[in-house]
């Protein structure tokens, strides 16, 4: 199986290594190159794409406002060489961020994370549960059970109907075990359960007896899951 993607660099030198790159790991099939960022958003938007690796810096508009309109945001790789936008682009859980200039074998280790985290979701698609590491332990939980998922510091709690199991795992990796059709992520710091929203509005939901806020930079997260 090979993951369909797209580059988009305004460098033409940075394009082009990029393509060799990608014609060198056989699971990667590359649909297109941009050399601009605008020029890309209409494929994104109307094309199915697993994996999308886009330079951060550029004239028209940032890589990092780009994923933030997307509503299907394919994986997400940032190639980039200014290292102050690393926890911006983290937060928006791209599996990767390679600073320039990057050799083949770190570009190799981005791909292999992207394509191990496109297999996981794609099997949690057709389960019904998963398996929450707690200490030493691994607990298993059904999908149906989870009403939202909140980042608490070093921990991320996993907050069910009748209790919270807490796990020392990072956000980026809670969000990896939550297929997309029955979770987003509404913040930085929360996923929520698509069907459990008794109250959706403009800077909140609500599940339960518990608001969750609802950030600018998520809010086309929920309205795009709300349509579905």
């Amino acid at each position: 199986m090979q993951l369909k993607c797209v580059a988009i660099d305004d460098e033409p030198l940075a394009l082009e290594l990029l393509q060799e790159y990608i014609s060198r790991f056989p699971q990667l099939k590359l649909l297109h190159t941009f050399d601009d960022a605008i020029s890309g958003v209409e494929l994104l938007r109307n094309t199915k794409v697993d994996l999308l690796f886009i330079d951060i810096n550029m004239p028209d508009i940032s890589g990092i406002d780009l994923v933030r309109s997307l509503q299907d945001k394919p994986l997400i790789i940032f190639t980039t060489a200014h290292k102050q936008f690393a926890v911006e682009g983290f937060e928006l859980d791209a599996v990767d961020y390679l600073l320039k200039p990057f050799s083949l074998a770190r570009f190799i280790k981005g791909c292999n994370k992207a394509y191990e985290l496109y297999n996981f979701r794609n099997s949690a698609e057709v389960s019904d549960h998963l398996f929450i590491k707690t200490g030493y332990e691994q607990q298993k939980v059904l999908y149906d059970e989870i009403l939202y998922v909140e980042a608490t510091g070093n921990y991320v709690s996993f907050v069910l109907k009748d209790k919270t199991i807490l796990s020392r795992s990072t956000f980026v990796e809670a969000t990896s075990l939550l297929p997309a059709d029955k979770f987003v992520r509404v913040h930085r710091s929360y996923i929520v359960a698509v069907n459990k929203n008794n109250k959706v509005e403009r800077h909140q939901v609500t599940i339960g007896k518990v608001t969750v806020p609802v950030s600018e930079a998520y809010s086309g997260n929920l309205a795009a899951a709300l349509k579905k």
